[in-house]
C-alpha cells in the first residue's frame, strides 16, 4: 500500500493534464514552467516522436554583429549579382523535382 501511494506521488508530481485549445495552443503547467525557468516568450522546437510530441526550449546564440560573421562561409570567387544567384537557386529547385 505505502509502495503504490509513493508511486501515485511521484508520478502526479511529474505528470500534470492540460488542453488543447481551439487556437491550438497548449498551456504548460505552472510547476513545470518554474521547475524549467520558462518565462513568456521561451520558443520551442515542436518534435513529433511518433509517441507524441517533444518540446524542447530553443538555445539563443550569442548576439553577433553583421561584421563579425560577414564572409564566414567562405566563398572566395568573383562577387555574384542578385540575379545571378536567383538563377542559381531556381536551377537548384528545377534539378531536384526530377
Amino acid at each position: 500500500m505505502l509502495l503504490s501511494y509513493l508511486c501515485l506521488t511521484l508520478v502526479s508530481a511529474v505528470m500534470e493534464t492540460t488542453k488543447l485549445s481551439s487556437k491550438g495552443q497548449v498551456v504548460l503547467p505552472r510547476a513545470i514552467r518554474a521547475a524549467h525557468d520558462w518565462g513568456p516568450g521561451v520558443e520551442f522546437m515542436a518534435e513529433d516522436t511518433g509517441e507524441g510530441v517533444l518540446l524542447r526550449p530553443l538555445k539563443p546564440g550569442p548576439l553577433v554583429r553583421l561584421e563579425e560573421v560577414i564572409g564566414c562561409v567562405g566563398y572566395t570567387g568573383p562577387a555574384r549579382t542578385v540575379e545571378e544567384m536567383d538563377e542559381s537557386i531556381a536551377t537548384v529547385l528545377r534539378n531536384s523535382r526530377r
